[in-house]
């Protein structure tokens, strides 16, 4: 299960129409908004084109200035990465304590320091 948060935003004179278009849809969890034309929702998927689909429906709402998606959590996702953590193997030098952050030199790639 994926959910993600949007920001909307309409022109505040159009706040309370969009708002009510928000709130009376099946595909988005209407969570707060401000005058100045800011509305905050979630939205939830079994994947990211379920949630691609809902983002398109709320960005084709009219009156809808923009639609964009701030946070986005992948459950699946989040589980296979673990996985790959824990069967992943470390150099030593990250767990020896005698290693000063100082003397680590990074050169924009870990592959190449392993």
């Amino acid at each position: 299960m994926n959910i993600s948060s949007i920001i909307v935003q309409t022109k505040p004179e159009f706040i309370d129409e969009v708002l009510c278009k928000i709130k009376n849809s099946d595909f988005c969890e209407y969570h707060l908004h401000k005058d100045t034309g800011h509305i905050i929702v979630t939205i939830e998927g079994s994947g990211i084109e379920e949630e691609m689909a809902k983002l398109k429906l709320l960005q084709s709402i009219p009156k809808v200035i923009s639609a964009e998606m701030v946070y986005s959590y992948a459950e699946d996702e989040l589980e296979r990465e673990r996985e790959k953590l824990i069967n992943s193997t470390f150099p030593d030098w990250l767990n020896d304590p005698n290693v000063k952050a100082q003397d680590i030199k990074y050169n924009g790639d870990l592959k190449k320091r392993l």
